[in-house]
């Protein structure tokens, strides 16, 4: 039977390794250990919970709904407001991307430096998720 590790369960549920874990640790989502001690999940107990996750509306997933697909999951390491336009720098591992928006999206977003984000980009489009 396939089984797969935290990360690579999280990467399937679309969440943070961070978040696999807990779902493990509260039982949610049944978990073994591999001779090298590493926690797996098998595929039947996660395909299970991933449709119950689905069902369930995915609002603990952090459900996106966007047609971008290259998602950048990191930190806002600044902001620069002016009138009307902002430019948000996010630092995705060793990635740096900036987005140049509306100064309304960054309020209405509540972005502000030190918090996550996820930086979508589509085509030379730059999309700023608050996660």
């Amino acid at each position: 039977m396939q089984s797969y590790t935290i990360g690579q369960a999280a990467r399937l549920l679309g969440v943070s390794p961070d978040t696999a874990r807990r779902w493990a640790d509260a039982g949610r989502v049944p978990t073994h250990r591999d001779d090298s001690g590493r926690r797996l999940v098998h595929g039947e107990d996660l395909a299970a919970f991933s449709v119950e996750l689905a069902r369930s509306g995915g609002e603990e997933a952090g459900a996106s709904y966007t047609s971008a697909r290259n998602a950048f999951p990191g930190i806002v390491t600044a902001i620069k407001l002016g009138d009307v336009a902002a430019q948000v720098d996010i630092q995705a591992g060793p990635h740096r991307l900036v987005s140049l928006l509306t100064r309304e999206a960054v309020e209405e977003l509540g972005l502000e430096v030190g918090m996550e984000a996820t930086a979508r980009v589509k085509s030379t489009n730059v999309h700023i998720d608050r996660t």
